[in-house]
């Protein structure tokens, strides 16, 4: 029952989430991955979570007009039963509705695509990768299965994945943005790892931004748009060699 939503926290005004719209975003509790540059680790725990859903939907009854949509993020919110009718009652207010996703539940996945209206998809790894960044092994062709059914949803979508040196390698890369133009996707976004927050010290000793040189073989095979990191204060923001 989506009474039983776990709900990590709730994010109440964001122009960020979700494009061209103002939002919210409701982090559900759970994940199945341990990602080594994870921001949000006590999402992670399957516990009960802060928060009700009867709480926020009646929340939301007060920002209908004042707020465009609604989006489910995480934690993994595919890991929760009742998101299917925490969605339908987001459209039936009004709300135009959103989904955070890491992708490693393709088939809940499938099923709750027809009840969004736009989606961001994370591409983790390639599979003989995910294990490595996602600390969990053999979910590397779920990741791949999830793009297949985002793709052929047609529901307006973003595909991102976060980059750092150590963990996604130069040729890694390339080979990922072949992967993505030959199934037909028009843009992919790179994330810049950030090392705020981030408890895993050997990633963040060997934090680096996306070098130029990079981008530039990955934007002639499709459109890229990098979100970069901060940088600290006293480092150099210029891109260096992998």
């Amino acid at each position: 029952m989506h009474e039983t939503l776990r709900i990590g926290g709730l994010t109440r005004f964001t122009t960020q989430d979700f494009p061209g719209r103002l939002a919210c975003v409701v982090h559900l509790q759970g994940c199945p991955l341990a990602c080594r540059y994870c921001h949000a680790p006590h999402l992670r725990p399957k516990k009960p979570g802060q928060l009700t859903w009867p709480d926020c939907l009646s929340w939301l009854e007060g920002r209908r007009g004042l707020l465009d949509g609604v989006v489910f993020s995480g934690g993994e919110p595919c890991s929760q039963e009742g998101l299917d009718a925490a969605l339908a009652e987001c459209a039936e207010r009004g709300f135009a509705t959103g989904l955070h996703s890491s992708g490693v539940l393709p088939d809940p996945l499938a099923r709750i695509l027809p009840l969004l209206d736009w989606i961001g998809l994370d591409w983790k790894a390639p599979p003989e990768l995910a294990g490595l960044v996602t600390g969990r092994a053999r979910v590397g062709q779920r990741f791949l299965l999830a793009l297949d059914v985002v793709l052929a949803g047609g529901v307006p979508y973003e595909i991102r994945t976060t980059y750092h040196p150590s963990l996604l390698p130069w040729r890694t890369m390339v080979e990922m943005a072949e992967t993505l133009a030959a199934r037909g996707v028009a843009e992919w976004v790179i994330q810049e790892f950030s090392c705020a927050g981030c408890p895993d010290a050997r990633l963040v000793a060997e934090a680096a931004p996306l070098p130029d040189p990079l981008l530039a073989e990955m934007g002639s095979i499709l459109p890229v748009k990098v979100r970069r990191a901060p940088v600290p204060a006293g480092a150099s923001a210029a891109g260096g060699g992998v």
